[in-house]
C-alpha cells in the first residue's frame, strides 16, 4: 500500500511538472506580480479582491498621482477620500477600509517597513494577516508570494476551476485542502509558485472559463 501511494506522488508530481513545461513554453515567463515595490505589490493584492488587474492597475495610478503610495500618506487620508481614489476597483468604501485595516497593522506593528515584515517566518506572518480583518487566505498568500517572496502557493478560483475540470478536485475541498495539494506534491520554491500561480491565471481568463470554456484551444487540453 506504501508503494502504491509513493507511485501515486510521484505521477501526480511528474504530471504537475508537465503542465508547468507545457505553460512555460506556451507563455514564456510572466514575470507577475506587476509592482514597482512590495507596498505596490501589497496594495494590489488587496485591490484585486473580485475584479480584474486592469481596474486595480487605474486604481493605483490614481494613487500615484496623488503622490500617495505611501504608508503614512495613505493611513493620513480619510477613507472616503481613499474609495475615491480606488472607485475603479468596485466595492471601493469597503476597499478603502480593507486597505487601512492592513497599513495599520504594517505601520503599527512593523513601522511599515517590508524589510521587517518580510523578516519574520512565513507562516507566522501568515497567521498574523489572517488577523487583518478584510485579508482572506488568497490575499495573505498573495502578499506572502508576490511581496515576500515566501515560498507558499496562492489558490484562487481559476485554480480550483482549472484542476477540477482535470479531475483532481470535487467541489468540496476548502482552500487549505488545494493548497496542501500543491504544495506536498511540488518542491517548495517561491519562483516556481509565483510562475505557476501566474501561468494558471492566465489559463483560467483566455480558456478555462466559468461559462463556455475553449477547452479544445487551450494549451493544457492535451491534459485532460
Amino acid at each position: 500500500m506504501t508503494d502504491t501511494i509513493s507511485n501515486q506522488n510521484i505521477n501526480i508530481s511528474s504530471q504537475l511538472w508537465s503542465m508547468h513545461r507545457s505553460l512555460l513554453k506556451f507563455y514564456g515567463p510572466l514575470h507577475w506580480w506587476p509592482g514597482e515595490t512590495e507596498l505596490e505589490i501589497m496594495i494590489g493584492a488587496i485591490l484585486t479582491q473580485n475584479t480584474n488587474w486592469q481596474n486595480v492597475s487605474k486604481a493605483i495610478e490614481k494613487i500615484k498621482e496623488e503622490g500617495l503610495l505611501d504608508v503614512q500618506a495613505l493611513l493620513r487620508i480619510e477613507a472616503e477620500y481613499l474609495g475615491k481614489l480606488i472607485k475603479s476597483c468596485g466595492y471601493y468604501n469597503l476597499k478603502a477600509q480593507r486597505l487601512k485595516n492592513f497599513l495599520s497593522f504594517f505601520y503599527n506593528k512593523y513601522d511599515g517597513s517590508a524589510e521587517k515584515l518580510f523578516s519574520r517566518n512565513g507562516q507566522v506572518l501568515r497567521t498574523e494577516l489572517l488577523k487583518v480583518n478584510g485579508i482572506g487566505p488568497e490575499t495573505a498568500d498573495s502578499i506572502l508570494l508576490y511581496a515576500g517572496k515566501k515560498p507558499i502557493f496562492v489558490v484562487d478560483a481559476y485554480t480550483r476551476r482549472i484542476f477540477q475540470r482535470h479531475g483532481y478536485f470535487s467541489h468540496n475541498e476548502d482552500y487549505e485542502d488545494i493548497q496542501c495539494f500543491f504544495m506536498s506534491h511540488l518542491p517548495c520554491e517561491h519562483s516556481l509558485y509565483n510562475e505557476f500561480h501566474a501561468q494558471l491565471v492566465m489559463v483560467g481568463k483566455e480558456y478555462c472559463k466559468k461559462n463556455n470554456p475553449s477547452c479544445p484551444q487551450c494549451p493544457l487540453f492535451s491534459f485532460l
